[in-house]
């Protein structure tokens, strides 16, 4: 009994000593001038705490709420970068858009008037030729313009509707007098034009009106040159069905166009080589 009371008293003294250090403490925090704030329970942080981490729920849920804030910011952040990379790929396509319908715009001629007011100049009349425009050719040789009007190059409308391959208006300049042969300053003629264009309906329709078609140009090409030299691989069968000279040189290349065919085209694109067959055909004739 007399024990238990000695604890007591013991346990006692220890607390009014604790006490009277808490207010020692407090009354010198006072005389200093910063105020004690008594720390809840919840955000006393003990050593063990401090060496092995945060135990305190309080603490864990306030570290918690920190890190979803910092994700949500990053999130943020990310898609605020996403997006703008997406705006900017938008605004990219738009421009590209923009630029290919102008393009398309300025390549496309405007549509030909119903009706056409006033005189028609060599101009107006050869640009036609290109962009199939037949009521402008129409109204210039109405007017008394020749079939055979050229620019500086010597080039025709005939020349210019056979490379573009438009057929009613070399069908209407040929009714009117123009000459199929006509040379320009290249001395290519028309049948030079429809090879480099690939349109072997222009051939033959050039062909029936008499176009010549071992005529050569100042580098010595023959139309089957030019076919070959550019890939035209019906013109090229056509012109060999015709009997063609398939050994004439030309002065680009120094050589006739089965060379030229060898070399370029047909043996590249793994096509059929219509010049070494008909050489071989000739020969197992001969």
């Amino acid at each position: 009994m007399e024990g238990t009371m000695e604890g007591s008293e013991a346990v006692q003294r220890a607390t009014a000593l604790i006490e009277q250090r808490l207010a020692e403490e407090e009354e010198s925090e006072k005389l200093r001038g910063t105020p004690h704030r008594k720390l809840p329970m919840d955000m006393l942080v003990l050593e063990d705490e401090k060496r092995l981490g945060a135990q305190s729920p309080a603490l864990q849920q306030v570290k918690g709420q920190e890190r979803v804030r910092k994700t949500s910011l990053d999130l943020r952040r990310e898609i605020i970068d996403v997006g703008g990379i997406q705006n900017l790929i938008e605004l990219r396509k738009k421009r590209k858009q923009k630029k290919r319908e102008a393009l398309a715009a300025a390549q496309e001629p405007p549509p030909e008037p119903e009706e056409i007011s006033g005189p028609v100049d060599k101009e107006l009349f050869l640009k036609a030729a290109v962009e199939g425009k037949m009521k402008v050719i129409e109204k210039f040789l109405a007017d008394g313009g020749s079939a055979d009007t050229c620019d500086e190059f010597r080039r025709t409308a005939l020349h210019r509707a056979s490379l573009e391959g438009h057929m009613e208006i070399l069908e209407k300049l040929l009714g009117s007098g123009a000459s199929v042969d006509f040379q320009d300053r290249l001395d290519c003629t028309a049948m030079h034009w429809a090879c480099r264009g690939g349109h072997l309906e222009v051939v033959k329709l050039l062909q029936s009106q008499g176009a010549d078609t071992n005529v050569r140009d100042k580098l010595l090409s023959t139309p089957l040159h030019v076919a070959v030299r550019t890939g035209r691989v019906e013109i090229v069968e056509h012109f060999l069905a015709l009997g063609l000279d398939i050994n004439a040189r030309d002065r680009a290349m120094l050589s006739g166009p089965l060379a030229l065919g060898r070399r370029h085209c047909f043996a590249r694109r793994g096509e059929a080589q219509p010049l070494q067959n008909h050489q071989t055909a000739a020969a197992s004739r001969g």
